[in-house]
């Protein structure tokens, strides 16, 4: 067929279709169907929290754009930093070369991160980060002459990215990954802890049985199946890898800190690497600026991404111990075997100094226990309700979690009537806002959940 022929062949023109049909017959959504296609809304422009449709309606974001939009949208030191870094160079290779926006965001996350971690590796996006921690790890291992630590333990319902490295870290049975369970490397996994964060407030975990065991005694048997796993399978772990407090994508669950400081102690115990992806929660999402913090404890490698660059562009950062790196580039590679294409991007490293600047000129600590408090009030009414089966809150997330999957075609739309942007997955409809959130704009997203829940659990 020659290139003409090809063309001619195509079932539709770009010409004979209005941007909407256009749309649904040639791009492909997130986790979407190209037969049977989700409704979409095409956006026209976006500023502080709103998205603005172009049929004119404005709609509050809950999700700050999957999470990383903090500072709210077209923001103008956002938009002068990447104006003024356009006019110096947009991208140049960082093999061989460097710059100073990645100097700069180097000293930055160095400064920030939990202590020790002093190695910086900046890549594309946060399912590179994770490749790239684990990739760490082996080369890690390898660089000690113990090529047999290959493997990883990662907890179930966690969620660590799409691409394939990364999907074997996901749970393989109940994660949306499980189609790729014959291709993918087979690590191993224990089960997710099941003790709660401590609460204080209204929305304070409830036994669910009157002879449920205390946290404590649930806690205990947590780290207990979390040492056991380790002790059968340390061998041939390179490291464990987890989300540190909250699993987001595998049900928007907060555990325990307790948890995640046994972790600590049992990796060092045992002789292998920590991985914390702090992909979701870093700066300042759940009430600290890296969740790790509410443990006290460093990771052997940290992965960020997401709010980086406060959802301006992609990019992502992996950070290691000096144990770790130096171990690596003693190894028989003399090096650590990666380098994407588009590592250290000045364009992005210059707005993720910005945004990292801007979070931390804020009082943001004070911003996300106001958000914390309002999603708790706002959400609080919907506690045992028919249909709901939990309530939860931490920092600037909240989550209702149904009784049985939600049916997005069909919640989408009502939340949209309600002017809200809420994306639910699974069977959990949560927000993550952006911090810049004021109180009426948060009164307004609680009561469009309240709203679309109530309407869309009658018609069940």
């Amino acid at each position: 067929m020659t290139g003409h022929d090809h063309q001619a062949a195509k079932p539709w023109s770009e010409s004979a279709l209005t941007d909407t049909e256009f749309d649904r017959h040639h791009l492909w959504h997130p986790y979407s169907s190209m037969t049977t296609p989700s409704p979409v809304w095409q956006v026209a422009s976006a500023s502080g929290v709103r998205l603005r449709l172009r049929d004119g309606r404005e709609l509050i974001d809950g999700m700050a754009s999957w999470w990383c939009a903090v500072h709210g949208y077209n923001h103008p030191r956002l938009n002068q930093a990447a104006t003024e870094q356009l006019d110096s160079m947009a991208h140049v290779m960082f093999g061989g070369l460097t710059h100073g926006p990645a100097i700069a965001l180097g000293r930055r996350l160095v400064a920030l991160t939990p202590p020790g971690l002093d190695k910086v590796f900046l890549a594309d996006s946060g399912s590179v980060a994770v490749e790239v921690a684990m990739k760490m790890a082996i080369q890690y291992q390898q660089a000690r002459g113990k090529p047999e630590k290959q493997r990883l333990l990662a907890l179930q319902r966690g969620y660590h990215g799409d691409t394939m490295g990364a999907m074997s870290v996901c749970d393989p049975q109940r994660g949306m990954h499980h189609l790729f369970a014959g291709v993918l490397t087979a690590q191993h996994f224990v089960r997710e802890p099941q003790a709660v964060f401590p609460r204080t407030g209204p929305l304070q975990h409830e036994p669910l049985q009157h002879d449920q065991p205390r946290d404590d005694s649930i806690l205990a048997a947590d780290i207990a199946a979390l040492r056991q796993a380790l002790a059968l399978h340390h061998q041939h772990l390179a490291a464990l890898i987890l989300e540190p407090v909250v699993q987001g994508a595998g049900g928007m669950r907060f555990y325990h800190p307790d948890y995640l400081r046994a972790a600590r102690r049992l990796c060092d115990e045992f002789d292998v690497l920590l991985i914390a992806d702090e992909i979701a929660t870093g700066f300042g999402r759940t009430g600290k600026l890296f969740a790790c913090e509410h443990a006290a404890i460093t990771p052997d490698i940290l992965c960020l991404g997401k709010a980086l660059t406060g959802g301006y562009m992609t990019l992502s950062a992996t950070l290691a111990t000096t144990l770790v790196a130096e171990t690596i580039s003693q190894g028989d590679a003399g090096c650590f075997m990666h380098g994407p294409t588009f590592m250290g991007n000045p364009l992005a490293c210059r707005v993720a100094c910005e945004s990292i600047d801007l979070l931390l000129e804020s009082d943001w600590q004070t911003q996300v226990q106001r958000i914390e408090q309002q999603l708790e009030q706002g959400l609080t009414p919907l506690r045992g309700q028919a249909g709901i089966k939990d309530v939860r809150v931490l920092g600037a997330i909240g989550v209702v979690q149904l009784e049985q999957a939600a049916n997005v075609a069909e919640l989408q739309p009502l939340c949209v009537a309600q002017g809200i942007w809420v994306r639910p997955f699974a069977d959990c409809v949560y927000v993550m806002p952006p911090f810049v959130m004021n109180n009426d704009d948060l009164a307004t997203l609680t009561t469009g959940i309240q709203t679309a829940l109530g309407q869309y659990l009658a018609a069940e």
